[in-house]
């Protein structure tokens, strides 16, 4: 008889604790990725969700049982699993997270040898089908056994030290802790030039997530090169449960601590990461949120000034900015669907040296084309000490240039009507159409796109301008008055 699973979605796995996702379910996962890869040598690690450390260590048994030999980086960020993937050499990686989604819920990503990601139709489908069909029995006999015969201290745990014992455990596979840390952090400073920094002062809010572990050791070794940035922390210490709320600075509410830390202190500029810290999102001086849309096009800048042979990808939702200054920089601009396995695998199939999304995800090729929340920063951070400009003097005029809306969601009880409705109106007028993700339509000196989410009854929309924020949102406003007509 088979299990019903029900965490598995389109490119990763995520569900409520208990009802959908547990350690029977974890252990499942963990020899299904093992037997469907034929992986022998799998990295893993977690966040710093109280119930992130249980389900990675039946993630292990499973891992385990099914002839794995797994090395563990303990506390981590997505992008630590990315890179020790990779560096290491081995077969698969997954880290346990939910990033920004509410405490009752927690998941995992999955990556391929070469930090490849396995999405439904390259891998993730097959391997909920193997966990699904594996014996109740025997999955919870060997649950049980590796229980009995497995221990973790907990005070190590999120110092990033998982002592967890192993010995009595079944010999198939072996389990080893190394966490990478340190070619970890030369990796990311591989990527600028160190020569160029000037004295700054940097407010920094993990949000009590993984990122401040991984800003401790980066810190340590700027410090050791004697790099004069000195670092404001907020909501620093990793903490499962989560005192200052879910850490997701997309969401307006979730801004106003790193914003006053750098008016506060006089900071050159702030950084606010998510819960796996695989997105960063920044702040100008004055303690302004600064849209992941406008930092794309000056790190596509930064790529070009170095190799003007550069190909940039960018999502569909918004890129006028993104194309112009790619353009006229003398790179390649080229757009690709939303979402990272399809910015990931574009990247790959053009060699491009960056991709970018409005969401704040940024994508490195010297990175296995995996997407960071630290080397964004550190780019950033070179540029202001190089050009001598503050980051709000560098945005600001491409801001005037391309008003844009930022991402606005409405939940609906028919999006699918909603859709139909905006498409009838405006797709007769549109002077140039866009399917490459949803519905994208241009009108001359203003466009839209719009998209319906693939997990819930909403409707996101994006609109921009050439130089006529009056326009923007007056569209804006005409579009929501569509789109929420039931």
């Amino acid at each position: 008889m088979t299990k019903s699973i029900t965490c598995f979605k389109a490119y990763d796995i995520r569900g409520e604790l208990n009802s959908q996702l547990d350690e029977e379910v974890a252990y499942r996962i963990g020899y299904a990725f093992a037997e469907e890869l034929n992986a022998k040598s799998v990295v893993v690690g977690s966040d710093v969700r109280l119930t992130s450390t249980p389900l990675k260590l039946a993630l292990t048994a499973g891992l385990i049982d099914a002839g794995a030999n797994v090395t563990d980086i303990g506390m981590a960020g997505t992008e630590e699993i990315y890179f020790a993937t990779k560096h290491l050499g081995v077969d698969g990686g997954i880290e346990v997270t939910a990033s920004h989604n509410p405490i009752n819920y927690n998941g995992m990503k999955l990556v391929k040898a070469g930090s490849v990601p396995i999405s439904g139709d390259t891998g993730l489908d097959a391997i909920k089908s193997r966990a699904e069909s594996l014996d109740e029995n025997s999955v919870n006999d060997r649950l049980a056994f590796f229980t009995d015969n497995a221990s973790i201290d907990a005070d190590a745990f999120f110092k990033g030290k998982a002592h967890i014992q192993v010995s009595k455990l079944a010999e198939t596979g072996s389990y080893v802790e190394d966490s990478c840390m340190d070619a970890y952090v030369d990796h990311m400073l591989s990527y600028v030039d160190l020569s160029n920094f000037t004295p700054l002062k940097i407010v920094v809010n993990a949000g009590n997530g993984a990122a401040g572990k991984a800003l401790d050791a980066l810190e340590a070794e700027l410090e050791n090169r004697q790099i004069p940035i000195t670092f404001i922390k907020v909501h620093h210490q990793p903490d499962g449960t989560f005192p200052n709320g879910i850490p997701n600075p997309l969401l307006p509410e979730n801004r106003a601590d790193t914003a006053n830390a750098v008016i506060e202190h006089n900071a050159d500029f702030g950084i606010a990461w998510d819960g796996d810290f695989d997105r960063c999102f920044l702040f100008d001086a004055d303690g302004q949120f600064i849209e992941g849309y406008y930092i794309v096009g000056l790190l596509a800048a930064a790529f070009i000034e170095k190799d003007q042979d550069s190909k940039i990808i960018y999502d569909p939702r918004v890129y006028w900015n993104t194309e112009d200054i790619v353009a006229n920089a003398g790179g390649t601009p080229i757009k690709s669907k939303t979402g990272h396995a399809f910015i990931k695998e574009r990247m790959r199939k053009e060699d491009a040296v960056y991709g970018g999304e409005m969401s704040a995800h940024h994508y490195f090729r010297d990175f296995a084309y995996c997407d960071s929340g630290m080397i964004p920063w550190l780019l950033i951070a070179e540029l202001v000490c190089v050009k001598q400009q503050t980051l709000a003097s560098m945005v600001k005029q491409r801001i005037e240039a391309f008003p844009s809306s930022g991402e606005i969601n409405s939940k609906l009880n028919d999006a699918d009507a909603a859709l139909a409705r905006v498409t009838e109106t405006y797709k007769p007028n549109a002077e140039v159409i866009d399917t490459t993700d949803g519905l994208g339509l241009e009108f001359g000196n203003w466009r839209f796109n719009l998209r319906k989410s693939n997990t819930e009854p909403v409707i996101r929309l994006n609109v921009e301008s050439k130089g006529d924020i009056a326009l923007m949102e007056e569209k804006t406003a005409e579009l929501l008055a569509a789109i929420r007509a039931e």
